[in-house]
């Protein structure tokens, strides 16, 4: 039942109309000042007039946070018995009833209490966006699912709770919170993150100068690819300019392929750009059974390269490779050298020249043919 503004019946948010707005505020590592952000940026909204509340915050003891939290309702958590013991998770049941404007969730990536009538926060949050509720919640980027095995090759610590890398890209605003690695080793010294006992131990571990400044690039990039992204599918495709480098190595049935997508991932790595492979397929050419298996073997390879494998039917290969190129924003394109004679490419222009003639603002790489790479 809706009174006003407010739902009385929690069961009501499943027929609410209005989808909340999800605000993430991400950051490198804990104690770069994500939640004390968050609850700044709140209080200036209340200030506003507009209804916020606090549905979930940790302050890990740190009594700036606790400082910039004063003056916030703050709604109180679920008691949950186990055993002898009282635990406590955060009460969206209650959420729903007092049906805010806003409601502040830290932690995002948290597991809940097991028995919880959802198995971890970022469900509960989706629960409350559903409601028509709007959401600051908080994460650091160690958490994003994707970047698990990368972040345990970096810190050597395998982190426990993730979140699906959708709920980033589902969301409608993310707030990069970020501070150089000697700031943040300076807070950690200072007894600013974690208490006495735990300082020097997370600097010969976690918070190493190398971890630091390694979470922090993939903060940043894993946030200027979400960006793109964005500008990708909402700006005009003649008037979207690609910020990052995007490598396309085109390949074909020929041995020299998968040399080709080797020399492609170096140069994505080397420019930290996206990577696409394009095989053109001639629908008037039946495919060998080795020439079959060869191609599967290269879509193989370029997944695990990290690169999106793209197939198109055409009797054009150049024409296929430029409306790709533009359809992708590409910046760099991966060729093999031309098998033609020099009497053919006097008679006739070359792939290459073709594709200059008409992808202008697009780098072209030739790449030696070698028989024996296969």
């Amino acid at each position: 039942m809706i009174e006003g503004n407010k739902i009385t019946d929690s069961s009501a948010y499943q027929f609410f109309q209005r989808r909340g707005k999800h605000r993430i505020y991400i950051g490198m590592s804990p104690g770069v000042g994500k939640t004390y952000r968050m609850l700044q940026e709140a209080k200036g909204l209340l200030e506003e007039g507009i209804d916020v509340v606090i549905g979930l915050l940790e302050t890990h003891g740190r009594e700036e946070t606790a400082e910039a939290a004063s003056g916030l309702e703050l709604i109180p958590r679920q008691q949950i018995k186990r055993g002898n013991h009282t635990l406590t998770e955060m009460d969206t049941e209650a959420i729903l009833k007092r049906q805010p404007q806003l409601v502040l969730i830290d932690e995002l990536a948290h597991t809940n209490v097991p028995g919880s009538q959802r198995e971890k926060r970022y469900q509960d949050v989706e629960v409350v966006l559903a409601a028509g509720i709007d959401v600051f919640s908080t994460v650091n980027i160690q958490h994003l699912e994707s970047l698990n095995d990368l972040v345990a090759k970096i810190t050597g610590v395998v982190v426990r709770e993730r979140i699906p890398d959708r709920i980033l890209d589902e969301a409608d605003e993310v707030v990069v919170v970020d501070v150089t690695p000697e700031t943040l080793q300076e807070r950690l010294r200072e007894g600013k993150i974690y208490t006495l006992d735990k300082i020097e131990r997370s600097l010969q571990n976690f918070f190493q100068r190398h971890n630091l400044v390694a979470l922090r690039e993939l903060a940043l990039r894993e946030i200027a690819d979400n960006l793109e992204e964005i500008a990708e599918s909402t700006t005009p495709k003649d008037k979207y300019c690609s910020i990052q480098e995007r490598v396309l190595v085109c390949i074909s049935t020929h041995p020299n392929s998968s040399h080709l997508l080797r020399r492609g991932a170096r140069l994505a790595s080397q420019m930290r750009s996206r990577l696409y492979v394009l095989y053109v397929n001639n629908p008037d050419r039946f495919l060998t059974k080795d020439e079959s298996l060869y191609l599967e073997m290269c879509e193989k390879l370029s997944e695990q390269i990290g690169g999106e494998f793209i197939r198109v039917d055409s009797n054009n290969i150049t024409t296929a490779i430029a409306q790709t190129a533009k359809k992708y924003f590409i910046t760099q394109i991966v060729l093999g050298q031309t098998r033609r004679s020099r009497w053919q490419l006097l008679l006739r222009s070359s792939p290459v020249q073709e594709l200059l003639k008409v992808l202008h603002d697009v780098d072209l790489h030739i790449i030696a043919t070698n028989n024996n790479s296969r």
